[in-house]
């Protein structure tokens, strides 16, 4: 005979209720023998053990890709910035105060994640409606996580420009006019 399962639901809890658990039954009838005792919050890890893999990983090449994004905005800024340093040094060398030489391209780099995100975010749009079949009581779009997408990827661009427009705010004019 083999019984599939037994629930022992208590009220507190008890230290050694596994060893209670088998003393009772093999009280009750000594061929009985447990193979497998688990508690109720075991059992929940163990069935969403595979889901909290899975969302781990998507977390971590989420932020690999926006780690990749932020990379690749650097470097074309700072290549954008390396090719107009003879045009640099001249507004410096007119008057341009360094803080607009800053925000200038600063504001080249938004202007490049602005684009990506029209053209990012309405694909992201399309594509839940062939998602949501494949997550959990996922209706629509959740406002609140794209938003806080689109900030992330704000603050992270411009991180990723702040070092090229420092550099830029500080070409030294006699030196960069010296290039031509």
């Amino acid at each position: 005979m083999c019984a599939g399962a037994i629930v022992l639901k208590t009220s507190r809890p008890v230290p050694s209720m596994e060893q209670l658990a088998e003393k009772t039954l093999a009280g009750i009838n000594p061929n009985l023998s447990v193979v497998r005792s688990q508690t109720f919050t075991d059992q929940i890890a163990e069935q969403f053990g595979q889901d909290r893999l899975l969302s781990r990983l998507t977390t971590l090449f989420g932020a690999l890709a926006l780690l990749l994004a932020s990379l690749g905005l650097y470097g074309v800024t700072a290549y954008g910035v390396a090719r107009r340093t003879p045009e640099i040094g001249i507004r410096m060398a007119l008057g341009a105060a360094r803080s607009k030489v800053t925000a200038m391209v600063m504001r080249g780099a938004i202007a490049q994640t602005l684009l990506g995100l029209s053209l990012g975010v309405p694909a992201a749009m399309f594509c839940v409606r062939y998602v949501r079949s494949q997550l959990y009581e996922m209706k629509s779009a959740d406002a609140l996580v794209l938003t806080g997408s689109v900030a992330t990827l704000l603050v992270a661009a411009a991180v990723a420009s702040w070092i090229p427009a420092r550099r830029a705010a500080s070409i030294n004019p006699v030196q960069a006019l010296r290039v031509e």
